[in-house]
């Protein structure tokens, strides 16, 4: 049987790309993983079991690792046996980046692109631009020489970004080669191409690519792909060891989108979804708990959007629109995520939307939601402060950021403890998307992710344990105080 072997003198590892794996777990799946959303086949989870055992008996990687670091596995076959009827499987692995510092770890694949080499054409350059930073440090920022150099050093590194992102040559399952700046170009409209003429930094370094990359050059079979978090979270964002996640959205959608051309894919999961609109389906009746002539508000079910999203789903707005002939000028006053249930305000003139609006920037509308967390937490009451902005490379997550994202203020009390699940409330001063579920699952506050929650927490239940419990705010006609409830699902 022949394998990908490479000698690493300098290290005396024997690199071994090629894994073998039992083929008694599951059978392979008919088609390929969508990798933006997925439950990991059982395959994948053994590869990543072998994988994180490997990691574990290496202490640099094991050390750095720890740190917190993307892995992934690709279950392949080759194709020469398939044909033959032999039916062994392997697997390949990645990290994404560099692991303690390299790119070139033996046991995982190589990176699409070597940069890392002290001689190469990019490290050199980088050596120059670096030049000009420390010259550039001393002059006065008006001397003529300054302003040219500024000029140089933009010039050179756009250049360089230019001719990086052109070593990266991606293949497909038809054998066909695009780089970076052609995948980027080909995938996103003029629109997005003004404010964002490049890729982002480190394209073509996620797991995901370099595993298809090295697969198709091996002439092998890709079967099904999972990538798993290991170590600690980012301060940043919310990640999770041993959780698997879709891969992300920012850098990898264009290249995946053409890395699996010539592949039979499984259908995106949410475009399945029960909720999901077809024409001609009966209209859904909305929940109403409250209505007059100037405001509705209803009882929005989990899994039911607030507004259209990018894909055909039904949602509240949908369906007043199939239910009410005149709605121009009524408006959602607020929103809730799409796996978040309970009170919803509708309002139905200009008029009243205004006031509304007024109302929720001066933070006079007070609303209380109750969530089931995961696990227990420490304290059983206070405030949660963690700014967050949206995550520019996979949208719709949210990060902590201390320096750039805007402010968001929760107050918590605990109610009950049972069976390991913490029942709370939670009482949001601000209304940042998605905010108390980064506050209850980001290690700065709570550290406990909502039950159910897919995006920042395990997932792997019938629908998100958080529900808007009760409101409180003035009419907007006879500016009396109202205060609204409803019975929580769970």
């Amino acid at each position: 049987m022949s394998i990908f072997v490479n000698y690493y003198q300098s290290t005396g590892f024997i690199m071994v790309l090629l894994h073998p794996l039992n083929n008694q777990i599951a059978e392979p799946p008919q088609k390929f993983t969508y990798p933006f959303c997925y439950e990991p086949h059982p395959l994948c989870v053994e590869a990543s079991k072998k994988l994180r055992r490997y990691v574990s008996t290496h202490e640099v990687l094991r050390e750095d690792a720890q740190n917190g670091k993307m892995f992934g596995v690709l279950v392949v076959e080759k194709k020469q046996e398939n044909e033959n009827g032999d039916g062994k499987l392997y697997f390949l692995a990645a990290y994404s980046g560099l692991l303690a510092g390299r790119n070139d770890w033996p046991w995982f694949v190589p990176p699409v692109f070597d940069a890392q080499q002290p001689d190469g054409h990019f490290k050199q350059t980088e050596k120059v631009i670096t030049a000009l930073n420390t010259v550039l440090d001393v002059l006065p920022s008006e001397e003529r020489l300054a302003i040219a150099l500024r000029e140089l050093r933009k010039q050179m590194s756009e250049d360089l970004q230019t001719w990086l992102f052109q070593q990266y040559r991606m293949l497909n399952a038809y054998g066909e080669q695009r780089d970076l700046l052609e995948i980027w170009h080909d995938y996103h409209s003029v629109k997005v191409r003004r404010k964002f003429p490049y890729p982002p930094g480190g394209a073509g370094d996620c797991c995901a690519p370099k595993l298809l990359q090295y697969a198709y050059q091996q002439g092998l079979k890709p079967l099904c792909m999972a990538e798993f978090w290991m170590g600690a979270s980012p301060k940043a964002e919310v990640r999770h060891d041993g959780q698997f996640y879709p891969s992300c959205r920012g850098k990898c959608l264009p290249i995946l989108t053409w890395m699996l051309k010539g592949l039979q894919v499984e259908e995106n999961p949410q475009e399945k979804d029960p909720l999901m609109y077809p024409l001609g389906r009966t209209p859904m009746k909305l929940d109403i708990i409250y209505e007059d002539h100037w405001l509705m508000v209803i009882n929005k079910p989990s899994g039911l959007l607030s507004v259209p999203g990018r894909e055909s789903r039904l949602s509240v707005w949908s369906i007043l629109r199939q239910h009410y002939a005149e709605t121009e000028d009524w408006a959602l006053a607020h929103r809730l995520d799409m796996g978040t249930s309970g009170l919803l305000v509708i309002t139905k003139t200009r008029e009243t939307y205004a006031f509304m609006q007024s109302q929720f920037a001066n933070r006079e509308v007070k609303k209380t939601y109750v969530a089931l967390l995961e696990g227990e937490i420490q304290r059983t009451c206070g405030t949660i402060s963690l700014p967050l902005k949206a995550d520019p490379l996979n949208r719709p997550r949210q990060i902590v950021d201390h320096e750039n994202g805007k402010p968001a203020t929760t107050d918590f009390q605990v109610l009950s403890v049972k069976d390991g699940i913490t029942r709370i409330e939670m009482y949001p001063h601000t209304g940042r998307t998605h905010q108390l579920r980064v506050h209850c699952a980001h290690q700065e506050g709570l550290g406990v992710p909502i039950l159910g929650d897919d995006l920042y927490g395990h997932g792997g239940r019938e629908r998100l344990f958080l529900h808007a419990h009760e409101i409180t705010f003035r009419h907007p006609i006879s500016r009396e105080e109202m205060t609204l409830r409803v019975e929580v699902p769970f």
